[in-house]
């Protein structure tokens, strides 16, 4: 029987898309036939890859009037903003650009005995799953680079936003990229798994949840395939008692409350230095009160609904707790707010590490806030998580910053901003967030491997 993926509107609860999804056999041949067409595309001088893949992104942006709504209906987010055509475009434009570099020979010597150097060789066939938050960004963050790299890209994208893939390979095949080099698949979660066990790939890049990484991981056990997996986090923000409090409290409720907080890198936890706490939390329920919760395709809406009933649900459930156990709300519940996917952001104070909403991934719009008398007590807190993703420093000593940082068990140290991803910085994470890397020049080292030559040259 074929098993339908169904992408549920969060507007309004009805069916927006629907595809069948590929049974093994036909997920098999569809691997295959990548495989076939990979060493042929690795052939290719870089160069040529390189001008294709950017031409696969000019065309994905010329899409863009018509992505931004379709993304509005697949998983909510306002079309105030914008869609993603602007960090994908940097993100590519980017990896193109250091791509020589990246995938440089590192020359180890060429004298009248010896020449000895390593090269770095495509993995083959890398699959690509990515998630429904940030759909076409996360996605270019690893099809960019692994198409530019010389490997064949199967993608496979979130049901969620299920006409992603759809477009990216669109827009890629009308450039020129073959289309069995780079392939959209429908697949559900046994066939993933199937094809991950039977070695059917290099390499594995996944974003998403703690939970599916590990069945990836379980898929993989044995096959020696490379993964690179970006899981859960629950991001630390510190304001010490040198920032700039305004500011702070911008980009750090941003970062907490936009795209209703489904954001990889999202502010989930804030701590503030006694003598800024009470100036900071006005700051921040000042900036919530003034949102607009509503229907994401108005464009007056700036907050819109969550991508999934199941997922309000849990920031509900997570909220209620912390209420119940002392904590202490700062927003009254918005009109809007259904008891569905439209869901009051939220600001809690009174929390401790004790209650789920401080420990775990909330991926939605509620944030608690802790007054801390010291770095050694911010650093403590910031540390006491599973996760590791990002971790936000405010204050006017960057020696400071750093010498925290050093400290703080994350990915990424931002000082004076939050939420965003550099791609010249490698996107990392420790901890249960996962493993690997993405973007810089270490992504073009994880999306190929290394091969030696040690060439022995005849001499008379």
């Amino acid at each position: 029987m074929t098993q339908t993926l169904t992408c549920i509107s969060p507007i309004d609860g009805s069916v927006f898309a629907e595809r069948p999804a590929l049974g093994p056999e036909a997920a098999t041949a569809a691997v295959e036939r990548a495989s076939a067409a990979q060493r042929a595309w690795a052939a290719r001088p870089l160069a040529e890859r390189i001008d294709l893949v950017m031409q696969g992104v000019a065309r994905l942006g010329e899409m863009n009037d018509e992505v931004v709504p379709e993304l509005a209906r697949m998983m909510g987010r306002p079309v105030r903003y914008g869609g993603e055509f602007g960090g994908v475009n940097e993100r590519a434009s980017y990896m193109a650009r250091i791509a020589e570099q990246g995938l440089a020979p590192i020359e180890v010597e060429d004298s009248e005995n010896f020449r000895r150097l390593i090269r770095r060789e495509p993995h083959g066939v890398v699959l690509i799953i990515a998630p429904w938050n940030y759909p076409y960004m996360t996605a270019i963050n690893g099809v960019a680079p692994a198409l530019i790299a010389g490997n064949a890209v199967i993608l496979k994208h979130a049901t969620q936003t299920l006409l992603v893939g759809e477009r990216m390979a669109r827009a890629f095949h009308a450039a020129g990229v073959p289309e069995e080099v780079f392939q959209n698949l429908f697949l559900g979660h046994d066939t993933t798994a199937q094809l991950i066990a039977a070695k059917s790939f290099g390499f594995v890049n996944f974003t998403g949840s703690v939970g599916a990484g590990q069945a990836i991981e379980r898929a993989a056990a044995g096959t020696f395939t490379g993964l690179g997996l970006e899981l859960g986090g629950k991001d630390p923000g510190y304001v010490m008692e040198d920032a700039d409090v305004q500011a702070a409290a911008d980009t750090l409720i941003d970062g907490a409350m936009f795209n209703s907080g489904q954001c990889c890198c999202g502010i989930e936890r804030i701590y503030v230095h006694e003598a800024l706490f009470d100036d900071f939390l006005a700051k921040a329920v000042d900036i919530v009160k003034g949102y607009r919760l509503g229907n994401p395709l108005d464009p007056e809406t700036t907050l819109g609904p969550m991508a999934h009933k199941r997922f309000a649900d849990l920031v509900r459930a997570q909220t209620d707790a912390a209420i119940a156990a002392g904590a202490t709300p700062h927003i009254p519940v918005f009109d809007s707010d259904d008891g569905g996917t439209y869901l009051t952001p939220q600001i809690l104070t009174d929390v401790s590490h004790d209650m789920r909403v401080m420990r775990e991934e909330s991926f939605g719009p509620v944030v608690g806030i802790m007054p801390v008398t010291s770095d050694a007590e911010a650093l403590a807190l910031m540390n006491d998580s599973e996760f590791g993703l990002t971790a936000s420093l405010w204050t006017q000593d960057p020696d400071r910053a750093e010498a925290l940082g050093a400290q703080i068990e994350t990915g990424t140290v931002f000082m004076n901003r939050a939420d965003y991803l550099d791609p010249a910085l490698c996107w990392t994470g420790c901890k249960s967030t996962g493993k690997g890397g993405s973007l810089s020049l270490i992504g073009y080292h994880n999306l190929t491997r290394p091969k030696s030559y040690h060439l022995k040259k005849v001499t008379t």
